[in-house]
Parts: C-alpha cells; structure tokens; sequence
C-alpha cells in the first residue's frame, strides 16, 4: 500500500517587491471551514498575517450563499485590509430554482435550509447586502456547466442576467463565474450589455477568448492555474491581453500555484502566481506587482 503523499501548507516566500491585492478568495467564515494540511489548520489571523507579511496588503474574499452574507460582512467589518463581493453563485442559484438534479461530475448537490427561498427572492438578498459600504463587487455570478445538471442551466442564466443588471444599477463590478461555458457566458453578456467593470475570475478561456475580452475591456484574473505545465493556453492569453486587464487571485483555499500545487492554498501562496506573471511578461517582479495593483485599483477603489 503506497504511503500518502504530504500536503503540508506552503511556506512562506520573500516578500514581493511590491504590494499586490489577492481580488478573489474564500476566507473561513466558521470553525468548521478553517483548511487544514496534515492536520494542521491555518486561522483567519494567520492567513491574513502570513499575506501581509509576503506583500499581499489587500483581499477581496467572496461569499456566494445567502446565509453567509452577514456573517462574512461582519467579518470583514473587523480587518481594514479586507473587503468582499456578493452574490448568488450560479449552482447555488439552480439550487434556489429547485433543480437538484446529479450534475455532469456526478455529485448530488446538498441541499440546506436556505434553498427553500426562491431565486428572485435570493437575488433580493444580495441586492440587499450589497447596499454595505464594504461591498466592492457584485461576484461570483455565472455560469457552471460541470456541477450543475442540465435542468438547472436556464435558472443559472436567469441568475445571471439579474446579477449584470444588479451590478450596473449599483455600478459596482461584476466577478464572473464561468466554468466550461464560455459561449453561453459571453452571448449573455452582450445581449444584456455587461457592467463597466467586468471581470472573469479564475480566467479558464483560451487564447480566442482572450481576444473577446481584448475587444470588450473585460478584465481577466488569473490563479494558480497559469502555472500548471499543461495550461499553455492560459499562458497564451495572457500573453493577448493588455497588461491593464490583468488581475491576481488565488480562490483559495483551491487551485494553489505551482511549487506547491496539491498543497492547501491561501492568499499568502499567490506570490508565486505574481512572479510567475511576471516572468511571462518578461519584466522585473516591482513593475507587474505595480501593474497588478493598478488594475485592481481601478476595477475595485482603494481603502
């Protein structure tokens, strides 16, 4: 029997030359979701002391279910460097439909409490919370077609088209979720006319792709992903986007970068993503962190 492979959590890197702002995570909300690596749990405090110590100074985490939006508000109340986006996530929303159904991986959703509430009265909900001063982001909204069964796609798209219209009557930016439906996401958001600010979090497109966003002035964040060996097409279009719509995320605690891909992931590992980035840009580790921190401070403010 072959003995497990460890997964202990990252150690630290030097700090970058420049402060960079992780715009996409999931921070713990509750005991029960602090990660651990070979037993080992890593607390809110620590991940956000770790960050600041590696030169990640700023973080937008994310909460996509009604039932967190308070909670992940006040949480934010207590840490100056944090701020969040809200929303409906697109599984969720087929969820709040009533379509339950075993999705294209072969998982059953689980279903809460809180998906007694109907879709146009959980949109409310965000509509609701994102009135906080602390909202910077009307995110993540989409389209999921690997986790959600095909009865559920018209509800996401439902979702969708309410989350565009809810970021641009409260001109704040839109995070999309866009998982293996490309098309479908991109025809959306021309037929309803997308926000100002849009950005595709956790960039999956091609280098095609990368072309629509070019033309639109959409924004694309890219995470631990554009580091893997096989992800070359990531790499191609980044290499077609201007550098001004270039953003910077983990979404942990998943898709942690290379050298310490399988590992937990955090804000404080997306250095790695940062000087990779700039490795691909061919310029010094300060002029992308700079980069990056601009484009983020034009899509989302400064505090």
């Amino acid at each position: 029997m072959s003995k497990r492979k460890p997964r202990p959590w990252p150690e630290l890197s030097e700090t970058l030359a420049a402060p960079v702002v992780d715009n996409h995570t999931h921070l713990p909300l509750h005991e029960g979701e602090i990660p651990k690596a070979d037993g080992v749990k890593l607390a809110l405090e620590t991940q956000l002391e770790r960050a600041a110590q590696v030169g990640i100074e700023r973080i937008i985490t994310c909460a996509c279910e009604v039932m967190d939006f308070a909670p992940m508000l006040a949480m934010v109340r207590k840490y100056p460097q944090l701020k969040v986006a809200l929303a409906i996530h697109p599984n969720e929303a087929a969820l709040h439909a009533g379509f339950a159904d075993p999705s294209p991986d072969g998982m059953t959703p689980d279903l809460k409490e809180h998906h007694s509430m109907s879709l146009e009265s959980a949109i409310h909900a965000v509509c609701d919370a994102a009135a906080d001063e602390n909202v910077v982001a009307i995110g993540e909204s989409g389209l999921d077609y690997y986790r959600t069964a095909e009865s559920g796609r018209e509800a996401q798209k439902q979702s969708f088209r309410a989350h565009i219209e809810l970021a641009k009557a409260l001109d704040l930016p839109l995070q999309i979720h866009d998982r293996d439906a490309h098309a479908d996401t991109i025809a959306i958001l021309k037929e309803v006319g997308a926000p100002e600010k849009t950005v595709f979090h956790c960039y999956s497109g091609d280098r095609e792709m990368a072309e629509v966003l070019k033309e639109n002035g959409w924004y694309a964040s890219f995470a631990g992903p554009i580091t893997y060996p096989a992800n070359g097409e990531l790499r191609a279009a980044l290499g077609v986007l201007p550098r001004e719509l270039v953003l910077v995320e983990t979404d942990a605690p998943y898709l942690t970068p290379a050298p310490w891909r399988g590992c937990p992931n955090a804000s404080y590992v997306m250095a790695h993503t940062v000087r990779y980035i700039a490795e691909l840009w061919s310029i010094t580790e300060e002029s992308a962190a700079n980069q990056l921190t601009n484009n983020t401070n034009e899509v989302y403010g400064t505090w």
